[in-house]
């Protein structure tokens, strides 16, 4: 079974359980010693009855950030629902109370307020008898004072992993708070900070993050659900099923409807789009945040292919740090980059090719090729036959001032202590940027949003080994996201790629939707924003920035405004 880590308490101490609690001392009270009164015994059980009926029926509210306390009534709560403190949920096997919790707020977001109401809950999901199989727990965000709710843009938001929850973009992409960063979105000292999010979404559209099951607080009944809804086809499946009940439980059949995923999360929203389509359910658009669709390229490492398409990014990385040839230096970065291309499907690609029938000359070409592009030494490009992952290539850019680059963000780097790894010991784009994430989140969740449990918050991991079930151990859902396009002629599609990201790069997803033999006409529907930033593009000032500017343009054409 999935576990909470040890340090977790595992006590329910509040809610239903706590009531059951008082029951028990009730049952105590009866049998209280002989010489105790039978008038006192009596009178003890009738308070602890009482104490009970109060605790059921009067539950504490959760009150709101510049707001009111909670709504007695959640949208698409079940009947009876009631907002306020959520009772402690358990893990696999355990009761998880369905209870809405409903708080109202406003942030300033470049001088105007925005009144907005928040829902934490988690959505049951059950199978063909109509038991519940698993809960999917989310937060979403509707603006207030809409006169008709139900035609306001309505954009489902998650991460990838697989095993990422949303907090991610949750808290530093779309939502309304946010934890303040440094301007290139590396760690401040601690503490940290909340701030209102001044490049939120939600003046334009509600939004739902939704946690797939296995993350965050989402959790399956079995391990034999975990173990069906941890794959490709599952994990749609559920996280599809889970879209479809937040539509119909809120009537939002008629609102223009958006999938906005980052990096895994961008396999799983082509694949939604598929399956949801042939459902009933039809997308305006869909956007993707560090991108990929064919996972056979950026893992495969007997397909030099994938060498040729993480190039540019590595090119990138070593101008960002000065790497470079000095005469490359000089041009600006787009300029660069097309050369850098243009190489990598060039000669670099045919000198792979030829592999150890490469002449000597040829190779020596290469190699001093390599050398202006990458900053890397031409003996260490010797050693490696031309080919270096990502987990070399971080370890090996800035060995000289032992330093590692990030895997997710080039541009972010941490020392390396003793400087004799080949291949990078931690990802400092990853470790810079996940306490502040993880403190702002779960203090936010259960100060602002007043979401109480004792379960633990996964905000990657926690799920089981996820399957793939495909043939070559690679998963691809571009042709889902064809067959998207191919029923849906109005649905578009917004690639966000950034050029310092090693983890998703820039130049595979292009690579991907020029191959998946799509109409004409469907490359119109099709728009790419790149930015100089990394994977987690919204952390940097300036990319934040872009991509909401990039979104408002996009939603305006998606929704056809």
């Amino acid at each position: 079974m999935i576990r909470d880590p040890p340090d977790t308490a595992t006590n329910v101490c509040s809610g239903k359980s706590s009531s059951t609690r008082w029951l028990a001392a009730a049952v105590l009270e009866y049998h209280l010693p002989m010489h105790t009164t039978r008038l006192a015994r009596t009178l003890a059980i009738i308070v602890s009855l009482l104490f009970l009926f109060l605790t059921l029926n009067f539950p504490t509210s959760a009150q709101g950030r510049q707001g009111t306390a909670a709504t007695p009534q959640a949208p698409g709560a079940p009947p009876g629902g009631r907002g306020g403190a959520a009772t402690p949920a358990a893990v696999i096997g355990g009761e998880i109370d369905e209870t809405p919790v409903v708080t109202h707020h406003s942030v300033t977001v470049h001088g105007k307020p925005i009144n907005y109401t928040a829902t934490v809950a988690q959505m049951p999901l059950k199978d063909a008898s109509g038991e519940t199989e698993a809960h999917i727990f989310y937060m979403a965000y509707t603006l207030d004072g809409v006169a008709d709710a139900a035609k306001r843009p309505l954009t489902f938001c998650f991460n990838g992993g697989p095993g990422s929850a949303s907090m991610w973009v949750h808290m530093g992409g779309m939502g309304p708070r946010s934890p303040k960063l440094e301007p290139n979105g590396s760690m401040p000292p601690p503490p940290y900070q909340l701030q209102d999010n001044q490049d939120t979404w939600l003046d334009q559209t509600d939004l739902v993050f939704i946690d797939p099951v296995g993350t965050g607080y989402s959790r399956a009944k079995t391990i034999e659900v975990a173990r069906r809804m941890n794959g490709v086809q599952g994990d749609i499946q559920s996280v599809g099923e889970f879209m479809r009940m937040y539509i119909a439980r809120n009537n939002r059949q008629l609102s223009p409807l958006l999938i906005a995923g980052e990096s895994y999360g961008t396999f799983r929203a082509a694949g939604l789009a598929g399956y949801l389509i042939d459902r009933g359910i039809a997308f305006n658009g869909i956007v993707l945040i560090g991108t990929t669709l064919n996972l056979e390229t950026i893992w495969s490492r007997s397909d030099d292919l994938v060498y040729q398409l993480l190039l540019p990014t590595q090119a990138a990385d070593a101008y960002y740090h000065k790497k470079v040839a000095a005469d490359l230096q000089r041009k600006d970065l787009s300029s660069f980059l097309k050369e850098a291309e243009s190489f990598a499907m060039g000669e670099y690609a045919s000198a792979l090719a030829k592999g150890d029938e490469i002449a000597p000359a040829e190779r020596k070409a290469v190699i001093d090729k390599l050398v202006r592009f990458t900053g890397l030494e031409p003996r260490y490009l010797e050693n490696t036959n031309m080919r270096f992952d990502v987990s070399h290539f971080s370890r090996a850019l800035l060995r000289d001032k032992r330093l590692t680059i990030g895997r997710y963000d080039g541009r972010l780097t941490g020392p390396s202590g003793l400087n004799v790894g080949e291949t990078s010991e931690f990802d400092p784009s990853s470790t810079l940027i996940t306490p502040p994430f993880t403190a702002a989140f779960t203090n936010y969740i259960r100060t602002e949003l007043g979401y109480k449990t004792d379960m633990y918050y996964y905000p990657s991991g926690g799920i089981q080994p996820w399957d793939y079930a495909v043939q070559n151990g690679f998963g691809d859902t571009t042709a889902m996201l064809r067959n998207a396009m191919v029923k849906n002629p109005y649905m578009k599609v917004m690639v966000a790629a950034a050029y310092f990201d090693q983890a998703t790069p820039y130049y595979a997803v292009e690579y991907t939707f020029n191959h998946m033999g799509l109409h004409p006409e469907m490359h119109k529907r099709i728009s790419f924003e790149f930015y100089q930033s990394g994977h987690m593009l919204y952390i940097d000032s300036d990319s934040h920035a872009k991509l909401k500017r990039d979104f408002s343009e996009f939603l305006s054409r998606a929704v056809g405004k």
